[in-house]
């Protein structure tokens, strides 16, 4: 329930609790407000093409004057509903939004927070075959208001694959010990008998390990970023790594995928390092937390890597998911 709800029409009879005076402890609190709000939201694809998708949003200004017992949630629901269901979401709307929340609320906060988090659908194209299917990221646009200033964030997840590079060369190993068995002992070798071996499970005796892996990006947009870079940032991330998972596979494409991971041994290190350079050069983003995580298939466990830009000022070397 609202802590301060609007009056509407005739109704401002009703009894009203909010308006009551405040007893009890009274303190500055830093955010108060609504999540979970489920609003149907537009955005733009890769093709500038515009698509619906749901968000969960949350929504907050913070309580500066002690003595005021709430906020107007309805206000920011309404905030919400009015600028975001029907408009494509970009900097600007979301900008909007938040200094509706703090406008709304002026006599009581100076800060205001919007988060909507979103399965963002993509059709992507396979690797050899042609075929496209529809791959789903889970993005996160943030606005944020303080002191007057506006901040733009966007954070997306992203799969991918990694290849161990350890367990590659002990599986060359022992493929290299196979073949010295094999064939070791011969002078002069036949190359259909070799070409021959190598296509069976004795020639290629062991395969390295992988499993699927996730990057976590979080960005600032410059101010000068008119459009949310969704598609933009992914194929940044996916590019980096060049083991994307797939949607729609054939013989072809997964044989292709399996070039691709042998071509990009990663440990969790590597791939941060790769996103690192890739973000870096991006003068359209003022700072980034990335986050890699191996799903590990040697271990139970996952192996990490964090890195920031390193801004004074900046993001936090946090190892939470998504600090602030």
């Amino acid at each position: 329930m609202s802590a301060n709800n609007d009056c509407l029409d005739n109704q401002c009879d009703l009894p009203d609790i909010a308006n009551e005076p405040h007893s009890g402890p009274n303190a500055r609190l830093n955010w108060v407000g609504m999540s979970e709000i489920e609003m149907p939201i537009f955005l733009l694809n890769g093709k500038q093409e515009r698509i619906q998708s749901v968000a969960r949003v949350q929504g907050y200004v913070n309580l500066i004057n002690p003595e005021s017992k709430g906020i107007h949630m309805s206000r920011l629901y309404l905030a919400v509903d009015e600028i975001m269901s029907d408009d494509t979401l970009t900097p600007a709307l979301l900008r909007k939004v938040v200094e509706s929340f703090a406008k709304s609320h002026i006599d009581i906060s100076d800060s205001a927070y919007l988060e909507c988090r979103v399965d963002f659908f993509e059709r992507r194209k396979s690797l050899k075959s042609g075929n496209t299917g529809w791959k789903s990221y889970k993005v996160r646009p943030i606005v944020s208001l303080k002191k007057g200033k506006v901040s733009t964030e966007l954070s997306v997840e992203v799969p991918y694959s990694s290849t161990c590079p350890c367990s590659a060369a002990l599986a060359r190993d022992l493929i290299q010990q196979g073949f010295k068995s094999r064939f070791g002992q011969q002078d002069v070798l036949d190359f259909n008998a070799v070409h021959q071996w190598l296509g069976t499970t004795e020639g290629i005796s062991a395969t390295p390990h992988s499993q699927r892996s996730m990057a976590q990006v979080r960005v600032k947009l410059n101010e000068s970023v008119n459009e949310l870079p969704i598609s933009r940032l992914i194929d940044q991330i996916e590019n980096a790594l060049q083991t994307p998972v797939q949607a729609a596979v054939k013989r072809e494409d997964e044989q292709e995928f399996a070039r691709l991971n042998a071509s990009n041994l990663m440990f969790c290190e590597d791939a941060a390092r790769r996103l690192y350079a890739a973000l870096d050069k991006d003068t359209s983003l003022d700072d980034f937390w990335i986050r890699v995580n191996h799903m590990e298939s040697l271990h139970p466990h996952n192996a990490v890597a964090i890195v920031v830009k390193g801004i004074e000022k900046g993001y936090r070397d946090d190892p939470r998911e998504f600090p602030h």
